[in-house]
């Protein structure tokens, strides 16, 4: 018997402007304080300036930019006798894509100085060009380790 009931996921509507879901899933982890049109806001401002800088349409940048930052492999505890060890697990792509989105916030949050529009738009136009601080493990795909 599974110790916890199964989540039941919520079907996410696209929002207004873009009718996109990954552009609502950014607009809900930005989300502070029930304050949506500000969040709204502050997305939007920021694929605006994506959208100036790349010369490229800001929904595909972003998704690109998500797909960049989604970790392959995560780490979770197992307990084997006594010992708690940590064993490399696949992520899953709707967990991975959560990450990812929860990462570039973060981090455009850590930065000072800036407008959150300003910041954004450069951690996504960073993680679209797989450039920027690594915030989460690093991804490698030849199995070795940096």
């Amino acid at each position: 018997m599974p110790r916890r009931a199964r989540v039941i996921r919520k079907t996410l509507k696209p929002e207004a402007k873009y009718q996109n879901i990954t552009v609502a899933r950014f607009i809900y982890k930005i989300l502070t304080c029930g304050k949506k049109s500000t969040a709204e806001r502050v997305i939007y401002d920021a694929l605006e300036l994506v959208e100036k800088q790349m010369k490229k349409d800001p929904v595909e940048v972003l998704e690109a930019a998500v797909r960049n930052a989604t970790p392959f492999l995560e780490v979770k505890p197992r307990r084997v006798g006594g010992a708690t060890y940590q064993v490399p697990v696949e992520v899953a792509p709707e967990r991975g894509a959560a990450m990812a989105i929860r990462w570039l916030i973060a981090s455009a949050r850590g930065q000072k100085g800036k407008p959150m529009a300003q910041k954004l738009a450069t951690e996504i136009i960073d993680a679209y060009q797989n450039q920027g601080q690594p915030t989460g493990p690093l991804r490698t795909t030849d199995g070795d380790k940096h």
